[in-house]
């Protein structure tokens, strides 16, 4: 395993992660456990989870597999996150995390899932910094960070004051594009930097094809190797501290240790080389520069587009619904404000037909 600096924290993170959100039978506390503690024994010391996976079934789990950590002297470090803004509701869901985590503070404790510019006013107008900061002096957390889903230059909003210690963000082979800019922000800030959705939320290991670009020449176009590759490719960048993945069983625990066992980095300018290569695998698909997000009716297009590339990817109509109010909190209705002028199709570099996604989506 390899390890690198979260951000200023002085801590050691292992490049891989692992993600409390994709147990494939959560209620097999013993499965969940051995799980953890065999990540762990392959070096993994990076467990991130949320009171909102499996309905707080995570953190619960969480809890049991720490405790038998701690029994074998392995070491970790918990993140956990909340929804809530004002004081007296973050209060209450710290200290059930604390008690369902069984620990005595949070490492990494996240304001989670800002998914706009207007979304994360709200709630800093409601004291929340002030109130993690309490929380930090009080030792029931011990680092301040933020989970976004916001793109390009926008997430710098997040930083202008200095509060925060690390970012958790969204970014893979697929949608790089769309997020290359966090990384300036992180090294601006001397952040720690964890990705989240490292496999496309698991459209990679469904279409490796999307990863071909990565493959070394005679590499067989598979899950397996794509699933490699692609972490592989995240790793490459300096600034990240975490690549999280989400485990649902032990055989996906050891492909990902497999793929860091093999793991050789790149120069700056192979990745740059691969990165140029990469729009060859996404005819068709959204990759998010958001060069069509100056809409006249504020319709945010590049996130109607990014949803609208499950239905691509996956055959189903469900995904496009699914990744609007998940990730991106919107409703698909929005798209229905457009009112056909073809300025986000003149804009767009790939010459997509977003105005026929657009009406595709809002029904």
């Amino acid at each position: 395993m390899q390890y690198r600096d979260y951000g200023k924290t002085g801590k050691k993170v292992s490049l891989l992660g692992f993600g409390g959100m994709r147990f494939g039978e959560i209620d097999n506390h013993d499965k969940c456990i051995e799980m953890m503690v065999h990540a762990a024994r392959g070096g993994i010391n990076y467990f991130d989870t949320a009171p909102g996976y499996f309905e707080t079934k995570s953190e619960t789990v969480y809890g049991k597999g720490l405790a038998e950590l701690r029994r074998q002297n392995l070491p970790y470090y918990v993140a956990t996150k909340t929804f809530q803004s004002d004081e007296s509701e973050i209060r209450k869901e710290v200290e059930a995390s604390l008690k369902r985590l069984d620990v005595p503070a949070i490492d990494f404790y996240h304001i989670w899932c800002i998914t706009s510019l207007e979304n994360w006013n709200e709630r800093k107008n409601k004291n929340i910094i002030k109130t993690f900061q309490k929380l930090k002096e009080e030792k029931l957390i011990n680092h301040i960070c933020v989970s976004t889903h916001l793109i390009q230059n926008n997430i710098a909003e997040l930083f202008t004051e200095p509060v925060f210690e690390g970012v958790l963000f969204g970014y893979s082979a697929y949608n790089f594009k769309t997020r290359e800019k966090a990384f300036d922000v992180v090294e601006q800030n001397n952040l720690g930097a964890v990705i989240m959705n490292p496999l496309g939320g698991s459209l990679i290991p469904k279409n490796p094809n999307l990863c071909e670009f990565l493959l070394k020449e005679g590499e067989e176009c598979n899950k397996e190797n794509a699933v490699k590759a692609a972490l592989q490719f995240l790793w490459d960048h300096k600034p990240l501290s975490v690549a999280l993945v989400g485990f649902s069983n032990k055989e996906e625990i050891d492909l990902a240790l497999n793929a860091m066992d093999t793991y050789k980095p790149r120069t700056e300018a192979e990745l740059a080389a691969v990165k140029e290569n990469a729009s060859k695998s996404f005819e068709g698909i959204c990759t998010g520069c958001s060069y069509c997000d100056d809409c006249p009716q504020e319709i945010p297009i590049s996130k109607f587009m990014d949803a609208y590339n499950r239905k691509i990817l996956e055959n189903d109509d469900q995904h496009i619904y699914n990744q609007l109010k998940w990730h991106w909190n919107l409703s698909p209705e929005i798209a229905g404000n457009c009112t056909q002028c073809g300025a986000c199709e003149t804009a767009c570099t790939q010459h997509l037909n977003i105005m026929e996604r657009l009406k595709y989506i809002s029904g």
